[in-house]
């Protein structure tokens, strides 16, 4: 490995990891005459352009020292379009740096912005990040450009795809004109030549992928299925090379989702990357695949850009790419650093002209081929079973139980538990529909028509006759079948039609196939040479045209229109419009017949829990509110008035005996009626018995009364009673008085205060307390 334009500390670090030489895109960054240049670099994914860039700017930071002191702000910034990429970017120029004591920052979406912010605020060399999350530190003036030497943006062509193009111009706005920018871009569309047109100063241009040389570390193949094998087809190519890394590629989210969930069905340790993803999760996926927890992974071809996998053997289109850069950048996964690896195309039997197409553009040679069948794979299960390192190890600890085993079981069941064991790990091949291997349907060879005759239809090409139109009517005409006919030439008058020799006869020497159109047969083979074109204009570039005629002046007088001939002279207009013609009288109309009485349609929304109607009543005339006439009564007798001078009333008994309603002058009091005042005798108390017996009033006084709660405790009671209050007027215990009324203060008592003597007030001195001034009397 070269080391004369690397830094002393970058090459010590190369050489810990084991590089022993560079790539091409390593030694082109590094080539004389390059340093101090704004370049834009055309490399492929996978040619190391991560440690290229990471020397190209070591001048800038380094300066001919070996160790970089404390920096205010960045150095150097480097900008990549997915956050699995700027931490991948993060991680190689971390170990590349190693010896510098470089401090390097992250800013990318979907980490904590706090953590980032205290990372820059601490001083960071290098600064790799997304552009969404760079502009968001610049506009809060948490990152600081002013000192940035060098600048660099990865993956150019993929962030102007996925719409970064404003937040990268704002970027290289900020930063100062006289630092050094280099671009790393796959391919160099017209959009990042007109980037780099605004933001880079006689930039040079860098082209290390050669033709030739693409992806020779790479195996293509293209396999055909049918569209219902699509899927199984990647299953039997992942248990085919059992790879310890492999990456599927799917064009959507939803096809990522539905293969995840199919292949974790099937036993796989699989993963999948998509932008559906958060950061957390995609971190873990990524991790499971480095640890080895997982050895497949599923993604978009956003999400998988950039992304570095150790030990990544295989990769499956399960979906054909849009273009041929794309097929690249998927295949580049693989073949890195001298290694080997399988790019396997799925195609199905639509997509056989596409798949060509793709692999031309990307000036690939694949090998067409089926997919691996059921039986291919358990060969290939067999065979990496005789070749496990178990066999082959010495038994060791093992013979003993190996010795049980065989002495027990027998050799023969214990191979085949052996095996039995090797494939329950594995899930089982999947049958396919036998397909044809090729890229493409080979063409249908036609063989030899054989002795034929030539007839000549009389209708041609400017007759619109069409070999569609003539071939159904020439089977009809002769009663034969389209294998019994030739070729069809249309000429521009007339047809020729070439018929097998052995039904000839059923033409004879002509006939019509319908009106106008007759068939003729010929002597030999017609001549059918196409006539001679007319000669076209003659153009030759650049020569100079022929001057113009002068256009006539322009005249305003324009000549008179011709006379018109006279309009005829319009029909007078006539009111009366002309009687129609006699028609036959009409029949006479059938009467209508009485319409029956309206009668509402059952609703077909039937509550069997509401309650019924009651049944309507019969009809009654007299509930009409029809007036009846009042006429003269009939002669019949009646009973004459009489006047009642003085007699009773017709209602009251006339017997004599007493009812409610009666008069009670002669019947005995009801005892709810009124009670007859009665005087009370001299000296009797109120409210004594009316027979004059003496009787205890309601209240006889305190001094007679026995108080409430006698019979308690407290008042005189058993011992086992409850307590009452005592003391109060009605509650007098033995031995203590009744309480009295209330009289006042005695003479000379001191008037109420408060136990514990009045409140003191605060002094100014104490701070302890809150002071309030003592208001001044007015």
């Amino acid at each position: 490995m070269t080391k004369i334009l690397i830094a002393a500390p970058l090459a010590a670090a190369l050489v810990a990891k084991g590089y022993e030489t560079l790539t091409p895109v390593q030694d082109a960054v590094l080539a004389e005459g390059v340093s101090g240049r704004d370049l834009l670099v055309s490399a492929q994914t996978g040619s190391g352009k991560t440690v290229a860039f990471g020397m190209a700017i070591a001048d800038e930071l380094l300066r001919g020292a070996d160790k970089l002191l404390y920096a205010d702000t960045p150095m150097a910034l480097c900008i990549a379009p997915t956050r699995e990429l700027a931490l991948q970017v993060a991680r190689e120029l971390d170990w590349l740096y190693a010896n510098t004591g470089a401090k390097i920052a992250t800013c990318v979406g979907g980490m904590d912005y706090r953590t980032e912010k205290r990372a820059l605020e601490r001083g960071a060399h290098i600064v790799v990040g997304t552009p969404g999350r760079l502009r968001d530190h610049i506009e809060r003036r948490s990152l600081d450009l002013s000192g940035l030497r060098a600048c660099v943006l990865d993956e150019a062509d993929e962030m102007l795809d996925l719409g970064f193009r404003e937040d990268l111009e704002f970027i290289l706005e900020k930063a100062p004109e006289d630092r050094r920018t280099l671009m790393f871009s796959a391919t160099v569309p017209k959009a990042i030549a007109e980037l780099a047109k605004n933001f880079q100063t006689n930039a040079l241009r860098l082209q290390t992928a050669g033709d030739a040389k693409q992806h020779v570390d790479i195996e293509y193949r293209a396999l055909n299925v049918s569209a219902r094998d699509r899927e199984h087809a990647i299953f039997n190519l992942l248990r085919f090379y059992e790879a310890r890394t492999a990456i599927v590629f799917c064009k959507t989210r939803v096809a990522v989702n539905h293969l995840l969930a199919r292949m974790g069905n099937r036993g796989f340790q699989v993963v999948a990357l998509s932008g559906e993803l958060s950061q957390q999760e995609r971190t873990h996926a990524l991790q499971a695949l480095r640890d080895g927890r997982a050895r497949v992974c599923i993604a978009t071809d956003v999400a998988a850009r950039g992304i570095d996998l150790p030990g990544l053997d295989l990769v499956i289109h399960a979906d054909l790419p849009s273009n041929s850069e794309t097929l690249l950048h998927r295949s580049g996964r693989t073949g890195r650093a001298g290694s080997k690896g399988v790019s396997a195309l799925i195609v199905t039997q639509p997509e056989f002209r596409k798949a060509q197409r793709l692999l031309q553009g990307a000036k690939v040679v694949a090998e067409w081929a089926k997919a691996p069948s059921a039986e291919e794979v358990s060969a290939k299960d067999d065979m990496r079973l005789l070749e496990h390192p178990c066999l082959v190890q010495p038994v060791g600890e093992d013979a003993d139980i190996a010795a049980i085993i065989l002495e027990r079981f027998g050799p023969e069941q214990a191979a085949a538990a052996f095996v039995r064991l090797w494939r329950e790990g594995r899930s089982a091949p999947e049958e396919l529909q036998d397909v044809s291997s090729s890229a493409a349907p080979a063409p249908r060879e036609r063989a030899e028509f054989g002795d034929s005759v030539w007839y000549s239809i009389s209708v041609g090409r400017a007759g619109r006759a069409e070999a569609r139109w003539l071939l159904p009517k020439i089977c009809d005409a002769g009663d034969i079948t389209k294998n019994e006919i030739g070729a069809i030439r249309v000429q521009e008058e007339q047809t020729f039609v070439q018929i097998g020799k052995a039904v000839a006869s059923k033409f004879g020497d002509g006939l019509d196939l319908e009106e106008g159109v007759t068939m003729l047969r010929l002597a030999g083979e017609p001549t059918m040479d196409r006539p001679e074109r007319s000669p076209g204009k003659s153009f030759s570039k650049g020569a100079p045209r022929a001057p113009r005629e002068d256009r006539p002046a322009y005249r305003d007088d324009k000549p008179a229109y011709k006379e018109a001939p006279a309009r005829t002279a319009r029909p007078t207009y006539r009111d009366e419009k002309p009687a129609f013609k006699d028609a036959p009288a009409r029949a006479a109309r059938a009467e209508r017949s009485e319409k029956p009485a309206y009668t509402p349609k059952p609703s077909r929304f039937v509550d069997e829990d509401a309650p019924s109607s009651p049944p309507r009543k019969a009809y009654d005339p007299s509930q009409d509110g029809v007036v009846q006439s009042y006429g003269a009564r009939d002669d019949a007798p009646r009973k004459p008035y009489a006047k009642r001078d003085g007699a009773s009333k017709p209602y009251a008994k006339r017997d004599g005996t007493a009812k409610p309603y009666a008069n009670r002058d002669e019947t005995t009091a009801k005892p709810y009626a009124k009670k007859p005042f009665v005087k009370r005798a001299e000296g009797a108390e109120p409210f004594a018995s009316r027979d004059g017996a003496d009787k205890k009033p309601r209240w006889v006084g305190a001094d007679k009364a026995a108080p409430k709660s006698v019979g308690f405790k407290s008042h005189g009671g058993a011992a086992d009673r409850p307590a009452r209050s005592a003391g109060f007027k009605t509650h007098g215990a033995e031995g203590r008085p009744a309480g009295g009324k209330y009289e006042g203060k005695p003479a000379g008592a001191k008037p109420y205060v408060k136990a514990a003597g009045p409140k003191s007030k605060p002094a100014a001195t104490d701070t302890s307390k809150r002071f309030t001034p003592p208001r001044k009397a007015k």
